[in-house]
């Protein structure tokens, strides 16, 4: 663990899903590698070209984004230029709904051969913030979270969900904007200075702390100091390895 305690425990708790909360960052990483791949092998049109880097890449330009602005992140940082597409867009690589349609594609594919589970700790953990009467609510930009939470059984132990279903109805702008957050923190009745934002994503830990919470929490579950460097330059104010070390280290017990 990286950081050090609270001054006073957060009294409401913002958690990412993707990575934080299901074992699902690697899947959509997973669908991502193959859609861009697809499309940037198409449009080298036989010349060299380099592959979609599912954890360099994922993390700095998709991780935590929507899926329109997590395409068009990568795809500008690669110098490619396409138009927006329509918002019906079928997968493909004309523009960049069509590009963002097919890892949608490749990702229901892959959460029908296997499907989405929760980390071991996350249950734990937030069984163990309702017992201190901690208000949780789960946040992703993913339309697909609270049909996955459902499924994990994770929604019984929260009190609120935001995804991206939310975001697109309410016209909340996607990560690094602190709207996801801000409106999670008030379903849960919690101002951002006393409330907490953890998250897995650098995009999310920058939404956290521009959203003025009090507490930012970075989550690098494989502890590396290549990962858990960058979540404290975007704003974390400290890194734990799981959610049960979060709770020791914040609320003072363990789970």
């Amino acid at each position: 663990m990286s950081g050090g305690r609270a001054r006073r425990p957060p009294r409401g708790v913002v958690l990412d899903t993707d990575g934080v909360l299901l074992a699902t960052a690697g899947v959509h990483a997973a669908a991502w590698k193959t859609a861009f791949d697809a499309c940037l092998a198409q449009w080298a049109r036989g010349r060299a070209w380099r592959p979609f880097d599912a954890d360099a890449d994922y993390h700095r330009f998709v991780d935590g984004k929507s899926r329109y602005d997590g395409a068009a992140a990568f795809l500008d940082a690669r110098g490619v230029s396409l138009p927006p597409g329509r918002e019906d867009a079928r997968p493909g690589c004309d523009t960049v709904r069509a590009v963002a349609a097919r890892k949608e594609q490749e990702f229901q594919d892959a959460l029908r051969a296997k499907p989405a589970i929760a980390f071991g700790d996350a249950g734990r953990a937030l069984a163990a913030l309702n017992s201190r009467d901690v208000p949780r609510a789960a946040v992703s930009a993913s339309r697909h979270a609270r049909t996955l939470l459902r499924a994990s059984g994770l929604d019984q132990l929260l009190t609120a969900v935001v995804d991206g279903t939310d975001a697109a109805r309410l016209g909340l702008p996607g990560k690094p904007d602190p709207a996801l957050f801000l409106c999670a923190a008030g379903l849960i009745g919690t101002r951002p200075e006393d409330g907490a934002v953890v998250e897995d994503a650098l995009a999310g830990v920058a939404a956290g702390r521009r959203g003025g919470f009090g507490l930012v929490v970075g989550v690098d579950r494989t502890f590396d100091r290549h990962r858990t460097a960058p979540l404290r330059e975007h704003g974390a104010d400290l890194v734990v390895p799981d959610l049960a070390e979060l709770v020791r280290e914040v609320w003072g017990a363990g789970p």
